[in-house]
C-alpha cells in the first residue's frame, strides 16, 4: 500500500517538475540553452566551476563535478607566468558523458613537478569555486 501511494504521488508531481530544454549548437563556439522562456548563452571560453581547490605539499588538489568518467586527464592545466603570482587555469578537455551519480564530485591531483611549479612559489587559480 505504501508503494502504491508513493507511485501515485510521483505520478501526480511529475508534470510539475517538467521543463523544456533546447540545446542549439550549430557548430559555433557559443551554445544557447533555453529552459522554458529563459535563454542562457554560454561561451566555450567559460571556466569550469570547481568545488574545491587546495595545495598540499608537492601537489595541487581539485574537486570537480563528475558523472563518473572524470579524471585528471580530462583537464588541461594552463600555467601562466607574468607580473604577480603564477596563474593556473583548468579547462575541461573532454566532457563527462557518463551517467553515474557522483554528488560529491571527484578529487583530481597534479604534482608541482607535472605543473612545472617550485615549492614556495606564489600562485592563484583563476577558475571560480562553488561554495559548499
Amino acid at each position: 500500500m505504501r508503494a502504491v501511494k508513493g507511485l501515485l504521488l510521483a505520478a501526480a508531481i511529475t508534470p510539475l517538475l517538467g521543463a523544456c530544454v533546447i540545446y542549439d549548437s550549430g557548430g559555433e563556439d557559443k551554445v544557447s540553452v533555453r529552459v522554458g522562456s529563459h535563454t542562457t548563452i554560454a561561451s566555450s571560453d567559460d571556466l569550469e566551476v570547481l568545488r574545491a581547490v587546495r595545495f598540499e605539499p608537492g601537489a595541487l588538489v581539485v574537486r570537480a563535478d563528475s558523472n563518473g568518467c572524470t579524471d585528471a586527464s580530462a583537464f588541461a592545466v594552463e600555467v601562466s607566468e607574468g607580473d604577480g603570482p603564477t596563474r593556473l587555469t583548468l579547462t575541461r578537455r573532454t566532457p563527462d558523458a557518463c551517467k553515474a551519480l557522483v554528488p560529491e564530485g571527484v578529487e583530481l591531483r597534479w604534482t608541482y613537478e607535472e605543473l612545472g611549479l617550485q615549492p614556495g612559489k606564489s600562485v592563484s587559480v583563476t577558475n571560480p569555486v562553488r561554495l559548499p
